[in-house]
This record gives structure tokens, C-alpha cells and sequence, in this order.
């Protein structure tokens, strides 16, 4: 548990430094209405296409139908009620503007990755979600723990980013479209090609780290650090559900596949059950509620797994409900942070006699929390326990939902009975209640589940629309009528009743599950600690060992690694290396020229072995580098040629001019001398070899001959190679001068600096 802080907001709020920011709750406000309007007046799907790179193939594809319907709502919705709340939590915080910028531009990319159709705009979006929670999450960055937690968050999604590009990309060759609407239509077609098993298990990665399933949990809990307005958005109702909503989305291809269900079942019901051992040991509120959210996020994975169509409903239904009651359950434990400076469990009591509002919101949202009837959580639960039935899940599986439906039940009694009620510790007129502005959307959020839950045809759209989108043999229903009571109300006193013992038991628990060590010591959490400081000492041992400082050194790895890697690659290749001896023995008309090249390289080469004064040694590697020009211009390369003198030429007389500062170099033993003969020689064979290889194989002429076509009437240019270099490869050649300029100016401080000690040297 980490210590508990007093919460620099908890002050009078009798004035307010500079704007509200209250304003910036209209932009998610007119999203929010502009998607109600929408949804009445035209049918889902919508989809929009823009030329993006039809020269790829790829198109700017974007698609709403149901489950983005159901996500845009929470987007925007609860995202207004956000910023709402955050006006008045962040009253006093002097940068809260970029506060709200940044909030802003993760509700844009969260908008964006729920509608995109074309991966690669998913992609963009997903990795931008990434960016900004990292911001958010970091943004007490005076504060190292909230340093080291928004690192956390961003290695490991950042990580999970890369294995779902991965994914993504294989799944797209495998389909034959880069849409989502297209594979999943292309289906059960897809289920024979060998390469889906490893493009499944990439995606999953990628949405489990996204959603916190294990082993990678651990970072939302510590993402805690976040401001509440931040927890309450991205923890309960956007970005923990993005990894749910493209398992969700891809649910209806492959979800008869074994790998799909069990890998989904398993992890789901193993995050749920550990999520649920780990809240009794929690002390700080508002880490308790995001063990909670791990546990619901795992519910949901697990009935993502489901094989039946009520598995749909059940997603939508819960996804649905949990955003209602746990945005409100967060902005309760800021409410409580702000009047009293400490979210500590231990030191909460009696609040409901000066925090009267706060205490019925946490009643409201704790009752659906709980899942106890009348309330939209109540509803979630007995569409969840119709879809297990479906699906005949195992009994095991079964028995763990208790236990975390339970612990659900317990947490809720603390949130809305521990801190509300009982004697009250704070002295009278210490603790108050919070401004309209946080008191008011929590209130809305909660009145809203009611009302969704007594005038069902509001929340139907959303919920059956997002339901036939992932279950598409799902039948036209109404997801808040459809009760069966049958078992639910029998399970329910079952939940309830060990909820109430393990709410009564709870620091008991605590304080045996606090004494068991062993939890902190091993488990994904220690071993991302272990991996995150073995990094460093790998990195003091390579520049130990790899970064010596001496060229040789550098050259003699470069060469062993190339050789240990083409000889890796011709073992597991198939392919014999062929040769063509007579191209190879053949006499062409400049073999004059060859042979003169060969000889100055070879010349140079051998001479440069046995001299040993370096100024004659610098001169004879210059008659390499001499003999290559000369080969390169009667090989149809002039202007490489060129080159290459004009470099050779520079590079002599520059190392000509330092070589009196040089201090003299050592004498190599002759174990050293040895291994650098056979490098070289060995180096030699093999581009030998791998020369004699290719002369043999066929000429492919048609990029030559497409260059030479499209020179002039596409880059006006006569020279095809200037014409390359400058049109063509653009981006390439424009890359290198950047590189060449950044060399430059790094380097100018190293001149700077051997001037500023030539002149002290010559004032002393």
C-alpha cells in the first residue's frame, strides 16, 4: 500500500485562481448530443471512407455501428460530466489548463480508435491513447512515485502497442483487407491459414496490456497516481476498455476458435479472482475501487470468451453499468480526498453528517456496484448469469465469479457504509462538503442508472445495438426486460451473504494478507521491477564489453557477427549456393580495367600488412580505396567513382594531419594477430562466395528499365542516378543530409572545446 498523502486541493474553495475551464465540458457535450441526434435520425452502421494512400491500397475508414455507438456515448457522455467535475477538483491547480488540453486530445484519440474501420488508423489511435494517459498519469511529475507509474503504464502498453501492430498486420496479409468490417465478414474463412494462431496471440497481447488483464495489471493500480478527474475517465469508462473493445469487435470471426475462448476465459477469470484477493489488501480508497476495475475488466474478457450469443448482451450490459457506477465510486473517493486529505480507510468515518451529498451518491453507486436489485448493476448481473448458463462454463469458473461478485459487494459496503457512517473522527468544521461542481456530475451519474433502470427504453439502443455487434446471431430483445430470475435471485443471497462476511472481515484480511510476503516478492509486478533494473546493469555490461573505444574491436565484432549470420542463414536455408562458372571465367572487353583494380587493392592491402611506419601505412589503405574507385568507374558507375576518390583523397589528408597527435599504437600479441588473419580471411570467402552466388542467379532488369522509362517525363531529369538519388529517394537522400547536418552539430562542441585547450595550452 503506498503512504497516504495529504491532497493539495483540500482548502477553501471561497475563490478560484483564474478560469474555471468549465467551458470544455461543452466540446464532449456536443459530441454527446450530436451522437443522440444521429442515432435517431439515421440507422447504424455509418461509415466514412477518404483517400489516405490509394497507391498502398489504404484508405482513411471509419465505421460506427452499435458496440461504437455504446462506447462514443460513454466517451462523450461521461466524459462531459468529467470535465465537469474537473472544473471544480482542479480550482486551485495553476496549470490545470494543460490539464484539460491533454484530456481533451486523449477523448479525440479514444473517438478515433473506436471508429476506426482501416488498422492502421486504430493503430495511430490506440498508441495515441497511450501517449496522453502517460501525460495524465505523470502529470504530479514533482512527484517520483507518479514518475514511476506513468513509466510503468507506458512501457507496458506501449510494449502490448507493439505486439498488436504485429498482430494487426499479419491478420491484415492473412484476410486480404486492412478493415476490420472486412475480416471479420471474411470469418470462419480465415480459420485454416497457420499463420492466425500467432497473429490471435499478438492482438490479445495487445488488449490485455491495454486492459490491465494479467500479468500485466499491476500498472493500473499504480496509475492511481493520476488526478481523480483522470481515474474516474480513463480508469472506469475509456481507456481500460479500449483492449475489451477490440476483443469484443473481433469476437464474431474467431469466436469458435479454442485458442480464442480459452485464452480469453482463462485470463479473464484469473484477473478477476487475483484482482479480488488483492483489494482485501488495500488500505487507500481509491486503490481499492482499481482493484475493482481490474476484476470487472477481467469479467469482461472472460464473457468475451463466451461461445454464446448471450455473451453479447452480457458485454454490453456490464461494460455499460460498470462505467455508470464506477466514474461516480471515483469522483466519491476525490470528493473524500479533497475535504479531508487522505483517502485512508483507517481514518474515515462518519462522513455522511458533513458530506451528505457525497455519502447518497456513494449509496446509489455502491447499491449497482453491488448488484443489488433495482439498480443497473443488478441488471448486468443477471444478463452475466444467463450468458454463463448459455455457455455451460465450467464450475470452477463459476465458483471464482462469487468470490468476485462478492468481493464487489464488499468493497461497495466500505465505499458507501465504512467512510459514511459510524462515529465520526474529524472534528466538526474540518471536513465539508465539496462545491456543486463536484457534487453535482457524480449525482447525475448515478440518477442516470436509476433512470436507465426504471425507463429501459433509453438504455436499449445502446446496449441491444452493441450486443447484436458482437453476438451477431443475437435476436432483437430489450437488455433491461429481459430478467429470468431464474437462480439469479438464489445466487445473489449467495453473493451477498459472503460479501457481507468478507466486508465485516475485511481488516482482518487485510492484516493476514499484508503479513503473507511472498505476494510482493514474486508475481508479474516484482518481476517488471527485476527486469526494469536488470536493464541498466545489461547496458553497463555491453558498453563494458562491446563499447572498448578501439576501431579494431568494433571492426573485428562487426565481422564476426555477419559471418555468424550468414552462415546461420545458409544453414537454414534450403537453397544450395550455385555457381555459374563459365559467367564467372568469362573474359569481357574492360576486364583489363578489373584486373588493374584488383591489383591496386591488392597492393595496397598487402602492403599495409607489413609496413610499419603509419604514414605509409595510411598511404597504402589509400590504394584501396584508389583501386575500388577505379573498378567502380569502368563498372558503369562513374559518379560513385568520383565519389569515392574525393573521399579517399579527404580522408588521407585528414588523417595524414592528426597522425603526429596520435599516440603510437600497440603492439597486438600474436593470439590477436591470428584470430584478425582469420577474420579476414574468412570475411573475404564469404563475400567471395556470396558474389560468385549472385552473378549466377538470373537478371532482373525491370527496375532498371522502369527507372530509365520514368527519369524524364516524371523527375525531368536525363541523369537516371541523380534523378534516383534526388527524386525518387528523397526521403532517403534528405535523411542522410540530416544526419550529416546532426554529426556536424555534435561535433561543434568537440571543436570548441579542442580550441578553448589550445589556447589554454599556449597561454600556459
Amino acid at each position: 500500500m503506498i503512504a497516504d498523502q495529504p491532497h493539495s486541493h483540500a482548502q477553501p474553495h471561497s475563490q478560484a485562481d483564474g478560469p474555471s475551464y468549465l467551458w470544455a465540458a461543452l466540446l464532449p457535450l456536443a459530441a454527446f448530443l450530436a451522437l443522440v441526434w444521429g442515432i435517431n435520425q439515421h440507422a447504424l452502421p455509418w461509415t466514412l471512407t477518404l483517400d489516405w494512400a490509394p497507391s498502398l491500397g489504404l484508405a482513411a475508414a471509419f465505421r460506427v455501428d452499435g458496440l461504437a455507438a455504446q462506447m462514443l456515448a460513454l466517451i462523450t457522455g461521461i466524459g462531459t460530466l468529467v470535465f465537469t467535475y474537473a472544473s471544480g477538483y482542479l480550482a486551485h491547480e495553476p496549470r490545470r489548463g494543460r490539464l484539460f488540453g491533454m484530456l481533451l486530445l486523449f477523448m479525440l484519440a479514444m473517438v478515433g480508435a473506436v471508429t476506426a474501420d482501416n488498422l492502421i488508423l486504430l493503430f495511430l489511435f490506440w498508441e495515441l491513447t497511450s501517449l496522453t494517459s502517460f501525460l495524465l498519469v505523470g502529470w504530479k511529475h514533482e512527484d517520483a512515485h507518479a514518475r514511476a507509474s506513468a513509466r510503468q503504464a507506458l512501457l507496458i502498453t506501449l510494449g502490448g502497442g507493439l505486439a498488436l501492430l504485429g498482430g494487426l498486420i499479419l491478420l491484415a496479409q492473412i484476410a486480404g483487407t486492412w478493415t476490420l468490417s472486412g475480416i471479420v465478414a471474411a470469418g470462419p474463412a480465415l480459420h485454416t491459414d497457420p499463420r492466425l494462431p500467432a497473429a490471435l496471440v499478438l492482438i490479445m497481447l495487445g488488449a490485455f496490456t491495454k486492459s490491465a488483464q494479467f500479468p500485466f495489471h499491476f500498472w493500473l493500480p499504480n496509475a492511481m497516481s493520476a488526478p481523480t478527474p483522470v481515474s474516474a475517465y480513463l480508469h472506469s469508462a475509456t481507456l481500460v476498455k479500449l483492449g475489451i473493445y477490440l476483443l469484443a469487435r473481433l469476437d464474431p470471426a474467431f469466436n469458435d476458435l479454442l485458442l480464442w475462448e480459452f485464452s480469453l476465459v482463462g485470463i479473464g477469470t484469473l484477473t478477476a479472482v487475483w484482482a479480488a484477493v488483492l483489494a482485501l489488501r488495500e488500505r487507500d480508497l481509491k486503490r481499492i475501487l482499481a482493484f475493482t476495475t481490474l476484476s470487472a475488466l477481467g469479467t469482461m474478457v472472460l464473457l468475451v470468451g463466451l461461445p454464446s450469443p448471450g455473451a453479447g448482451l452480457a458485454v454490453a450490459a456490464f461494460m455499460f453499468a460498470h462505467a455508470i457506477y464506477k466514474a461516480p465510486l471515483f469522483m466519491v473517493a476525490g470528493n473524500i480526498d479533497h475535504a479531508t486529505g487522505t483517502r485512508n480507510i483507517d481514518h474515515l468515518r462518519g462522513l455522511r453528517r458533513f458530506m451528505p451529498w457525497t455519502a447518497a451518491v456513494a449509496a446509489l453507486a455502491g447499491l449497482s456496484m453491488a448488484g443489488l436489485p433495482m439498480s443497473l448493476g443488478f441488471v448486468a448481473k443477471d444478463v452475466i448469469a444467463s450468458a454463463k448458463a448459455e455457455s455451460e462454463v465450467f464450475a470452477l469458473i463459476s465458483y471464482a465469479t462469487v468470490l468476485v461478485n462478492a468481493t464487489a459487494v464488499a468493497v461497495a459496503a466500505v465505499a458507501a457504509l465504512r467512510v459514511f457512517w459510524g462515529k465520526a473522527e474529524a472534528p466538526p468544521g474540518q471536513v465539508h462538503e465539496v462545491p456543486w461542481s463536484m457534487r453535482l456530475p457524480p449525482l447525475l451519474l448515478v440518477l442516470i442508472a436509476l433512470e436507465f433502470e426504471f425507463l429501459p427504453n433509453l438504455a436499449d439502443p445502446f446496449m441491444v445495438a452493441a450486443a447484436q455487434s458482437i453476438s451477431p446471431g443475437l435476436g432483437a430483445l430489450q437488455a433491461t426486460t429481459t430478467y429470468t430470475f431464474e437462480g439469479t435471485l438464489t445466487a445473489l443471497n449467495i453473493t451477498l451473504s459472503i460479501g457481507l462476511v468478507l466486508f465485516l472481515a475485511w481488516d482482518r484480511l487485510h492484516g493476514w494478507l499484508s503479513r503473507v510476503r511472498w505476494l510482493d516478492r514474486i508475481g508479474p509486478a516484482a518481476s517488471y521491477d527485476y527486469l526494469l533494473h536488470a536493464i541498466p546493469r545489461l547496458a553497463a555490461w555491453q558498453t563494458r564489453h562491446l563499447q572498448t573505444g578501439r576501431l579494431s574491436h568494433y571492426l573485428r565484432q562487426t565481422l564476426a557477427a555477419l559471418l555468424l549470420m550468414g552462415a546461420g542463414l545458409v544453414m537454414l536455408s534450403s537453397a544450395a549456393l550455385d555457381f555459374d562458372w563459365p559467367t564467372l571465367l568469362a573474359w569481357p572487353s574492360i576486364a583489363w580495367a578489373w584486373m588493374l583494380a584488383c591489383l591496386l587493392i591488392l597492393v595496397g592491402a598487402v602492403s599495409s600488412l607489413f609496413l610499419r611506419q603509419r604514414i605509409a601505412v595510411l598511404m597504402a589503405s589509400g590504394l584501396v580505396g584508389y583501386g575500388s574507385a577505379v573498378l567502380f568507374l569502368f563498372a558503369g558507375a562513374p559518379d560513385l567513382a568520383f565519389t569515392q576518390f574525393a573521399v579517399e583523397t579527404v580522408l588521407v589528408v585528414i588523417a595524414a594531419s592528426v597522425l603526429p597527435f596520435l599516440p603510437e599504437a600497440k603492439t597486438l600479441p600474436r593470439s590477436r594477430k591470428s584470430l584478425d588473419a582469420l577474420l579476414a580471411v574468412a570475411a573475404g570467402l564469404a563475400t567471395f562466395l556470396l558474389l560468385a552466388h549472385l552473378a549466377g542467379l538470373p537478371e532482373n532488369a525491370e527496375l532498371a528499365a522502369w527507372f530509365a522509362r520514368n527519369s524524364l517525363p516524371e523527375a525531368h531529369g536525363r541523369n537516371v542516378v541523380n534523378v534516383i538519388i534526388v527524386d525518387f529517394r528523397a526521403f532517403d537522400t534528405l535523411g542522410e543530409i540530416a544526419v550529416l547536418a546532426f554529426s556536424l552539430l555534435a561535433a561543434l562542441p568537440l571543436l570548441a572545446g579542442l580550441r578553448q585547450k589550445r589556447r589554454m595550452d599556449s597561454a600556459s
